[in-house]
């Protein structure tokens, strides 16, 4: 009897580690340019009211960029068609402004100051860490993805926001490693 409590014991213990192992509530994402270049960091945290993105970059064009979360974790330069569509599990209609929007993977527009940065917070309230159908993680993965011109908010199926120029992974992998990614503009200069 003794032997068969400490296998249960050992068993609930194997099950709450793992369990606790898939607790993810914030990561890095590195951004790379159409080169490979690395431009900096989205640092993504959960949050009560959705998933906070909090962007740290350099080396972009200079003025106002759609950003957008898509439906597969792949960034194959140069274009990053791989990362697919808008993530949009809910199947509604494109744009913040859009009467029936918006994709779960929707942002504000980025404006990248005149010297190629940008230092950014958005939320994305749609999203979330958890398993589920607005996870960030998904079957693929996610990613985010900065394009060459602004998002209009309405028109249909991305925005009329141009070519994808940024791409970064969004997957349970890159998560797990726990690499941080270097914040390349310091804040405090910048203000």
């Amino acid at each position: 009897m003794g032997k068969k409590v400490i296998g249960i014991v050992l068993c609930v213990c194997f099950l709450l580690t793992g369990c606790l192992e898939e607790n993810i509530t914030s990561m890095d994402v590195e951004i790379f340019n159409e080169n490979g270049d690395s431009l900096g960091v989205a640092k993504l945290t959960e949050q009560p009211d959705g998933v906070k993105i909090e962007l740290n970059l350099e080396g972009l064009p200079p003025g106002e960029h759609g950003i957008h979360i898509h439906e597969v974790g792949k960034c194959d330069p140069p274009d990053y068609q791989t990362a697919g569509n808008h993530f949009n599990p809910d199947d509604k209609e494109h744009g913040l402004m859009h009467p029936e929007g918006a994709h779960a993977g929707d942002l504000p527009n980025i404006i990248v100051e005149d010297d190629g940065t940008v230092v950014a917070e958005l939320m994305a309230p749609e999203l979330t860490f958890k398993d589920g159908k607005t996870s960030i993680f998904g079957k693929e993965g996610t990613s985010i993805i900065i394009t060459e011109n602004r998002d209009d908010g309405m028109t249909q199926p991305t925005g009329d926001s141009g070519a994808r120029i940024a791409c970064g992974v969004i997957t349970k992998e890159v998560a797990k490693k726990g690499e941080k990614v270097e914040e390349p503009v310091d804040e405090e200069e910048q203000e």
